[in-house]
C-alpha cells in the first residue's frame, strides 16, 4: 500500500533559481541548512541529500522547468523507492512549484508531507529573501 502528496508553492524567485536550487548539490545544502547534498545534474545521475538521509536517481531533468527523481528515505526497506516530480513555471514575477510525491510507503506520508514543507518550502522561501 502506497500513498501520495500533492504541493503547490509560489516563490519570489526566477524559475532557473528554483531549479538550481533543487538541482545544485551547493544550493540545495545551503538552503536545507540539514547536511550535505551530492546531485548529479545528469538524467541517471544519484543524488543524496540531508547527509546522505534521502538518496535517489534523476529519472528527468527539463532545465528551468521539470525535475523527476526516484526518491527514497534511508530507513525504507532496501530497493524501495517513490517518485517525486516537481513542476517548475513562471508566476508573475516569481515562480510557482507543483510538487508530486507518489508510490510513498504506507505510514510515511504525514511526516513526509509536513517534511517538504519545513524543510524545503519553508526553507526556500527564506533563502530567496
Amino acid at each position: 500500500m502506497t500513498t501520495a502528496i500533492h504541493q503547490e508553492v509560489s516563490f519570489k524567485a526566477k524559475p532557473k533559481d528554483v531549479y538550481l536550487a533543487l538541482i545544485d548539490s551547493n544550493r540545495h545544502t545551503a538552503f536545507t541548512k540539514n547536511g550535505v547534498a551530492k546531485i548529479s545534474k545528469k538524467v541517471g545521475g544519484v543524488f543524496t541529500a540531508h547527509g546522505s538521509y534521502i538518496s535517489g536517481i534523476n529519472l528527468e531533468l527539463v532545465e528551468n522547468k521539470r525535475i523527476v527523481q526516484a526518491w527514497r528515505g534511508k530507513n525504507w526497506p532496501k530497493g524501495i523507492y517513490s517518485i517525486v516530480s516537481f513542476k517548475i513555471s513562471k508566476k508573475g514575477t516569481g515562480t510557482k512549484l507543483i510538487f508530486d510525491h507518489t508510490g510513498i510507503p504506507e505510514g510515511e506520508a504525514a511526516h513526509l508531507a509536513d517534511g517538504w514543507k519545513k524543510m524545503y518550502w519553508d526553507r526556500m522561501a527564506e533563502y530567496f529573501t
